[in-house]
């Protein structure tokens, strides 16, 4: 019988006479593998159990480690019996011949080849290292689950690299250089950590005669190394470049060959082929000599963590290699912010395309756009020439004539020019070369639309998924996987930047007893943010410092002061509130922001304006030198213009709703005006630009509370009452007022207090919590009767007359509406009269008093009819449906309920809009048609509740209700969440007739 052989390096696999064993997935391939790992070595049961179980080992985990082994030793045992697994203490041992164990094998040979090497015997040396490196099948015992066995795994892939090192180490002395490069090129991108690959190539390519590609060679390595890791290369590759410009870099030395002693030459050379060692190699020729023949291969080693998507792949291959019969030169351009990995990107196709598109070379240069002073056309072409053969007593001295040479040089030959980090178009054009069978691929932060015909691809973050593989590949995917969480929010803290990410990556690889969690709290504070983005000399503000200092003065600045802004995207006015400018066009300041990638376009304005945003870590960095270079006084008046333009808006606004200023206090701050084409552009659907920039203008209410601007925050809150009333956002309501209201209380204001708590007793009264609604109203009246502000007094009076109405106390609303009135027109404020006028209409219905409460009626509409306020005509026509309900006109209320339905969703009214869904509910069981009263009640409730409007929800659940007698189940369930909320609220009346109905069974 055949022995059995394992295989550990790879896949786990087991292989006999018959072919591969189908092994049980799962505790015997772990145990398995831990016991193949240690052949003929015991393993102890302790070991096996945290192997499976970790931390956690359930009761009887020993006895599941003891039915496992049972069943392993029936498998082995029936395929053959010269492999055995035994038991000694503490655990147990699996018997067989170490030659039939790759990861044995692969020991043992490696063993034998380093003896060999101590002998002198270098080509037997390296022929055992290939036969060594050639049992891996792929990564020690991958797709195995098991993490501890991880570590045990990942040190034999090291042993694996190790050996392939000193087998190319002994080539590189036998003198075998031009045969490495293209296998070291391939290494040092799949190992890019890896320094002595790196030094291995630099020898190599130094020896076979491309002194020049050596040096790029060590620049490549420098580089990742300090944007990856933030750390300069090792002592020993900066000695190799040191060497290679002064001339001393010394060939490899080819030992003298050493004689094995008789006695020990069995044990030296067992296994080894017998043929003859190759004649020595003659000492390498002078680069100069090569130069004219050379074949340029300059690329940077690529990333072997790179993700990118495959249709972006597939079209610059096709854009750079072309299709039959292209007549032009391929022409690409990559752009984007910094830290996007364009270089990466660039880089990554280049040599995905080098040997089938290009065979006849590639040409690298880093431009140094954004790296102190830009390579010029002159010094790249310069390069490139000797690059391609041309010696350097012959390169002309004009850019003219170089350009010529390279492009008659370029003419018959298929070669990929590599442009990276341009400064712009001016830089690339006289590089183009003339021959179809070339292409040019360029990276940029500038958007380098002049070249011409250029295929562009704009890079942008990485999208959530790539972002998660690329942390997985450089932190490993066992650690992402245990904390899922942590990483998903790790990559949102980093707005998904791959700079920002390989940053934070490499910390956590450098540290692998850091948690992801713990990385993510580092990031949390925006303040230190920048800080932890750094990982020895590459850090992520660096990299920001490069374009911010190529930006004008009056860029940088406008920069700063735009990373004030709270607000998700920014409109194009911010600008020249910021910059005190009132120039037409407002986007022309933004830009020059945009054309470098410090801000993106995040969409485009009915007015056809654009709106823009930042990414999250350019903020910080933004905010950062805000901090450094202005004084908080002029933060602060920066601040005051930047909130005194959406103040202006908000009040253009609220004019545009109400007719003009009407229902509402102003304060004395002063405003920024935009533009006047653009703020009526913008405001030709006032209620829409609300909704539009409702957090814009909630965060600003917050951020001058915050700053101290008191009387800028205030004004907006209670402006923007009009979006919270119309929309039913009462949080949001209450969150701006409570916000401003510490402002206000803060600084003494007492105009301000007062307003913001009237304000707040509507609020408060709209969620019928009259109690607390009464003592705000109360404490504001005090104020503005001591103040004399009669519109304030206006105000207050007529949500008091609302909250006595609602509780039966009719003579007194009447009172308080009588008052009310007096102060409105004290104040000038038409429609708060009318206002008024429409809400005790609804007083003098309830009493009989028809004829008083349609004179009301008509007197109101007239006014809304007069400044143009289409709310108010809704709301009072409202009244008139109840007013001929009242009177029994029901088909006509119907009509009227539903024209003013209509308005209502017409101007996105959503109260409104559940008030008479609830109206035509009542009209249809008054009219005797309970089928269609329970759809209008069931529509009231989603309407209400939609909008968090839980007190009208439950008047339209009690409503609905009443109409199911006939269903119990049903009724309980509408009725009892509408208790809840009665009991909350404090409405006595609705709670009883609730609890009698639920009482009663129904």
């Amino acid at each position: 019988m055949s022995p059995l052989a394992f295989r550990v390096l790879g896949p786990l696999q087991v292989h006999g006479p018959d072919g591969p064993l189908r092994l049980p997935p799962g505790r015997q391939e772990v145990i398995l593998a831990a016991l193949l790992l240690e052949t003929n070595r015991v393993v102890s049961t302790n070991h096996l159990v945290d192997l499976i179980w970790e931390d956690n080992p359930p009761e009887t985990a020993r006895t599941q480690v003891q039915i496992c082994v049972s069943r392993l030793r029936k498998l082995l045992a029936g395929a053959d019996g010269e492999v055995s697994i035994t038991t000694r203490p503490p655990g147990y041992v699996l018997h067989t011949d170490a030659g039939n164990v790759d990861a044995a094998l692969f020991t043992d040979l490696v063993l034998r080849a380093r003896r060999l090497r101590e002998h002198g015997e270098l080509d037997r040396a390296v022929r055992l290292l290939r036969d060594a490196v050639t049992l891996w099948q792929g990564d020690c015992l991958s797709g195995l689950d098991s993490g501890p066995l991880a570590n045990k795994a990942r040190q034999l892939n090291e042993e694996r690299l190790t050996a392939v090192e000193l087998r190319i180490q002994l080539e590189l002395e036998l003198g075998r250089y031009d045969g490495l490069v293209g296998e070291l090129q391939r290494l040092t991108c799949e190992h890019p950590l890896r320094e002595k690959l790196r030094g291995q190539l630099i020898q190599a390519l130094y020896w076979s005669g491309r002194q020049a590609e050596a040096l790029e060679a060590f620049r490549t390595a420098r580089r990742f190394l300090a944007e990856e890791l933030g750390l300069e290369p090792s002592r020993e590759l900066r000695e190799l470049e040191s060497a290679i410009l002064a001339g001393r870099l010394p060939a490899p030395a080819a030992p003298a060959p050493v004689r094995v002693p008789a006695d020990r030459a069995g044990e030296e050379t067992a296994g080894a082929e017998s043929e003859e060692a190759p004649e020595p190699t003659a000492a390498p020729p002078s680069p100069e000599a090569l130069r004219q023949d050379a074949v340029p291969h300059q690329l940077p080693a690529a990333v072997a963590d790179f993700v990118s998507d495959a249709g972006r792949l597939a079209a610059l291959e096709e854009a750079l290699t072309g299709r039959p019969g292209r007549t032009t030169v391929g022409l690409a351009a990559i752009t984007g912010k910094p830290g996007t990995g364009k270089s990466t990107l660039a880089v990554h196709v280049a040599h995905m395309l080098s040997e089938t598109g290009f065979p006849d070379g590639q040409l690298y240069c880093d431009l140094r756009g954004t790296t102190g002073t830009p390579a010029t056309p002159e010094e790249v072409l310069g390069r490139f020439l000797r690059a391609l053969g041309i010696p350097g007593q012959l390169i002309p001295e004009s850019l003219d004539e170089r350009a010529e040479m390279y492009r008659t040089r370029l003419a018959s030959r298929r070669v990929l020019v590599v442009l990276d980090d341009a400064a712009g178009e001016g830089q690339v054009l006289p590089l183009l070369p003339g021959s179809r069978g070339c292409a040019v691929l360029v990276t940029g932060r500038a958007r380098l639309t002049a070249l011409p015909g250029a295929h562009r691809v704009e890079l942008d973050v990485l999208a959530e998924d790539q972002a998660l593989e690329l942390l997985s590949r450089i932190v490993g995917r066992e650690r992402v996987a245990g904390e899922a969480a942590a990483a998903e929010a790790l990559v949102r803290t980093v707005g998904r930047l791959p700079l920002a990410l390989r940053i934070v990556a490499a910390r956590l690889a450098a540290r692998p007893h850091w948690t992801l969690a713990s990385m993510v709290q580092r990031l949390a504070n925006e303040r230190h943010r920048l800080d932890e983005l750094a990982h020895g000399e590459m850090t992520m503000r660096a990299s920001l410092s490069l374009t911010y200092e190529g930006l004008a003065p009056e860029d940088r600045r406008l920069l700063r002061l735009l990373s004030m802004a709270q607000a998700p995207t920014l409109p194009s006015w911010l600008a020249g509130a910021l910059l005190d400018d009132r120039r037409p066009f407002p986007s022309d300041l933004m830009e020059p922001l945009v054309d470098v990638q410090m801000l993106d376009v995040a969409g485009v304005e009915r007015t056809g304006g654009f709106r823009y945003r930042f990414h999250e870590i350019i903020r910080v960095y933004a905010r950062e030198q805000l901090a450094a270079h202005h004084t908080p006084e002029a933060r602060q008046e920066a601040l005051a213009r930047m909130a005194g333009g959406w103040m202006h808006l908000a009040q253009q606004a609220h004019r545009k709703v109400y007719g003009g200023d009407f229902t509402v206090l102003h304060g004395d701050a002063p405003r920024w005006e935009p533009p006047a084409s653009y703020t009526d552009e913008v405001l030709a659907d006032p209620l829409a630009w609300l909704d539009a920039e409702q957090a814009s203008l909630c965060g600003m209410v917050e951020h001058t509370a915050d700053a101290g601007l008191h009387d800028l925050s205030w004004d907006l809150a209670t402006s923007l009452v009009t979006l919270f009333e119309v929309r039913g956002h009462y949080d949001l309501w209450e969150q701006t007022h409570l916000s401003a209201l510490a402002a206000v209380r803060k600084a003494g204001n007492l105009r301000g207090t007062a307003a913001i708590r009237a304000s707040l007793g509507s609020l408060y009264m709209s969620r019928n919590q009259f109690d607390t609604a009464r003592q705000a109203l109360n404490s504001a009246l005090d104020v503005f009767q001591a103040l004399d502000e009669p519109m304030g007094e206006a105000l207050c009076r007529r949500d008091m007359a609302l909250i006595a109405r609602t509780s039966g106390d009719d003579t007194a609303a009447l009172e308080l509406y009588r008052r009310s009135l007096a102060d409105f027109d004290r104040a000038g404020d038409v429609v708060g009269r009318a206002i008024v006028l429409t809400q005790s209409a609804h007083i003098r219905m309830r009493q009989g008093e028809i004829t008083e409460a349609q004179n009301q009626l008509d007197e109101a509409l007239d006014i809304y009819e007069g400044v143009g306020y289409t709310g108010g005509r809704a709301r009072t026509l409202r009244r008139v449906g109840q007013l001929l309900l009242e009177q029994g006109r029901s088909d006509l209320a119907v009509l009227t309920f539903t024209e003013v339905l209509e308005l209502c969703r017409d101007s996105g009214d959503v109260i409104g809009e559940g008030h008479l869904l609830r109206d035509l509910g009542h009209a249809f069981v008054i009219m005797g048609r309970p089928d269609r009263a329970r759809d209008f009640y069931d529509r009231a409730v989603t309407a209400r509740e939609g909008v968090m409007d839980f007190s009208g929800g439950a008047l339209a659940r009690l409503d609905l209700a009443r109409l199911l007698d006939a269903e119990p189940g049903r009724s309980r369930e509408l009725l009892v969440p509408a208790v809840e909320v009665f009991r909350e609220r404090r409405m006595g009346r609705e709670l009883a007739e609730a609890e009698r109905l639920l009482a009663s069974g129904c």
